[in-house]
C-alpha cells in the first residue's frame, strides 16, 4: 500500500488537474482526486502496466459524473457563474512569468457550457493529449464520436474572446483599469474597453448573491459598473489569478473579489468577478 500511496501523490497534481479544469471548482476537483484514491485502494491493479493512465481514466470518470449530476443551481445562474481560481499569488513588477499551465477564468467560463461529454472530450484531447480512442474508451462512445465532440467544444471555445496579451502589456493594462476606476476617470475607463467587452459578476447563490450578481454587455454599462470600484479603491491589489495578471480586493484580511481580465487587441473583452463569499473564504493569496 506504500508503494501504490506513493504512486498516487506522484499523480496527484496531474489528477487535480484535469479535474479543475473538468469541473471549475477547487473544492470539487479535490473531491474528485480523493473519490479516486479511493477507488486505487479498492481495486487490484497489480496486472495495470500504465497506472498514470488509469489514474487519469478514473478520474476523467468521475468528473463526467459529476457534471452529469450537478444540481440546477448551476445551470439557473449559468449566465453569472464564474469559475473558482485554481491561485492566487500576489504579483509585483519583478514577477513577469506566467504559470506554464495557466487556465483563464474566462476559458472556464466557455467550458461551463458545454455538456458534460463535450468538455471531458475537449478538456482530454486538447489540453492534456489523450487520443480519441482514449477518450471514446472513457466517454462511451466510438472514436469518431469522441473526435465529433472535441470538434463541436473547440468550435465554442474558440469563438469565445480570447486573451493575446503577453503578460507585461496585460499588466499594465489592469493597473490602467485600476487608475481609471479608483480615479473616477470615465474617458480612460472607455478607452481601456471593447465596445463589446462583458462584466460577468458571481455573488453566490444565496438570495443577496442571488440578486447582487449580474451581466453587463457594452463599455458604457461596464463603465457605470467600474466607476463605483473607487469607494473599495484602498482595499484593491493586483495579484495573479491562475497566473494572469488581475485584480483582488482584501478587506480585514479577507477577500472581497476576484477580478480575472481578458484583453485581446489591447482593449478589455471580459471581466469576470468572482464575489461569493462562500468560495471566496476558501481562498488565500500566496506572497
Amino acid at each position: 500500500m506504500d508503494e501504490l500511496a506513493r504512486s498516487f501523490e506522484e499523480q496527484r497534481d496531474h489528477l487535480r488537474g484535469v479535474a479543475y479544469r473538468m469541473l471549475g471548482s477547487r473544492a470539487e476537483a479535490e473531491d474528485a482526486v480523493q473519490e479516486v484514491w479511493l477507488r486505487l485502494s479498492r481495486s487490484d491493479v497489480s496486472e495495470v502496466a500504465n497506472l498514470a493512465g488509469w489514474l487519469t481514466t478514473v478520474v476523467s470518470r468521475v468528473c463526467l459524473d459529476m457534471l452529469r449530476s450537478r444540481k440546477s443551481r448551476r445551470e439557473d445562474a449559468l449566465d453569472t457563474f464564474v469559475p473558482d481560481p485554481v491561485s492566487l499569488k500576489a504579483d509585483t513588477p519583478e514577477d513577469v512569468a506566467l504559470q506554464a499551465d495557466a487556465v483563464g477564468l474566462a476559458l472556464l467560463v466557455v467550458l461551463e457550457t458545454l455538456a458534460p461529454a463535450e468538455r471531458l472530450a475537449f478538456v482530454l484531447h486538447d489540453m492534456f493529449g489523450l487520443s480519441f480512442d482514449e477518450v471514446a474508451e472513457i466517454v462511451g462512445k466510438s472514436p469518431a464520436a469522441a473526435r465529433q465532440l472535441a470538434s463541436r467544444a473547440r468550435r465554442r471555445v474558440q469563438g469565445a474572446p480570447a486573451n493575446d496579451a503577453e503578460p507585461s502589456r496585460q499588466r499594465q493594462i489592469v493597473d490602467a483599469f485600476m487608475a481609471a476606476s479608483r480615479g473616477g476617470d470615465f474617458e480612460g475607463l472607455l478607452v481601456l474597453l471593447d465596445p463589446d467587452v462583458v462584466l460577468r459578476a458571481d455573488a453566490g447563490t444565496e438570495s443577496t448573491g442571488a440578486a447582487a450578481s449580474k451581466v453587463l454587455r457594452g463599455a458604457l454599462a461596464v463603465v457605470e459598473s467600474a466607476l463605483t470600484f473607487s469607494r473599495f479603491a484602498p482595499y484593491t491589489e493586483r495579484a495573479l489569478i491562475n497566473g494572469l495578471p488581475g485584480i483582488v480586493t482584501v478587506i480585514n484580511g479577507r477577500i472581497q473579489s476576484v477580478m480575472a481580465f481578458t484583453v485581446t487587441n489591447d482593449k478589455i473583452t471580459e471581466l469576470n468577478i468572482l464575489a461569493d463569499p462562500d468560495r471566496l473564504a476558501e481562498l488565500t493569496i500566496e506572497r
